[in-house]
């Protein structure tokens, strides 16, 4: 049986920054022994919308680049996003409502709930209807 981990924030923003080195090359070691071991390591939906404003906030990094950098980290087969498929388009998706709307639509529709909203770009999503 494949043994799963789940990252919290600290992890994927060193994953993104690289900062300080030597914790971030120890992160990887660390994360790639697991892999190599059979282990998935996966990202929930909040660790990436944390992750991607923490970089924003603290480093600098502007909304494209930190969209660029999640998905660099997610497809890179040390980390996967848990929800899959759906939060790498949303990554790739630049226009409309934002990635942090996007993440929270996403985890309201995998529970089967319709997400409700004030926001019109957020309401175009599917699944989600404006109050």
């Amino acid at each position: 049986m494949t043994a799963r981990y789940g990252i919290d924030t600290s992890i994927l923003v060193r994953l993104l920054t690289g900062d300080p080195p030597a914790a971030f090359a120890a992160t990887v070691r660390a994360l790639s022994t697991l892999v190599d071991g059979d282990a998935e390591i996966v990202a929930s939906n909040q660790v990436i919308g944390e992750a991607y404003v923490a970089v924003q906030h603290h480093y600098g990094v502007d909304k494209a680049d930190a969209r660029a950098a999640l998905l660099s980290v997610l497809q890179s087969g040390l980390v996967a996003p848990q929800n899959g498929a759906t939060v790498i388009v949303a990554l790739q998706t630049p226009t409309g409502c934002g990635l942090v709307d996007r993440l929270i639509a996403d985890d309201y529709r995998r529970a089967d709930l319709v997400t409700l909203t004030l926001d019109r770009r957020m309401a175009t999503l599917p699944d989600v209807r404006r109050l």
